[in-house]
């Protein structure tokens, strides 16, 4: 849900079918740098990992957007992020400029469970 302040900020997001959402993990650790992540048997410093816990616990997900539920209320779908996190920001998704298809995944790579 958006804060009624910012809905004419909403107007024209109808017709994109992804959304770029940018909110605060209130509840993430803070001081962590490094972890081993669940499937990886090496530790990792915590801005190779996409884990939560940040020393600025900015999260980030692209999302698929259907349409708004209500005025003010996105309806999205693919959002990594708990009920209530407070919402920062939103962007449309421009598979133009914000894909980038030869990218590499580095220590991930064989991890990755879809290839593309």
């Amino acid at each position: 849900m958006v804060d009624p302040a910012y809905h004419a900020a909403l107007q024209g997001l109808d017709g994109f079918s992804h959304l770029i959402l940018i909110y605060w993990l209130q509840q993430a650790a803070r001081t962590t740098l490094s972890i081993t992540p669940p499937f990886d048997s090496e530790p990792r410093g915590i801005f190779a990992t996409r884990a939560p816990s940040r020393p600025n616990p900015l999260g980030l997900s692209v999302a698929a957007f259907d349409g708004f539920a209500a005025p003010g209320v996105l309806r999205v779908r693919y959002l990594d992020c708990l009920d209530g996190t407070p919402l920062l920001d939103i962007k449309p998704y421009l598979h133009t400029t914000d894909s980038e298809p030869h990218a590499t995944a580095g220590w991930l790579a064989p991890h990755l469970t879809r290839r593309g």
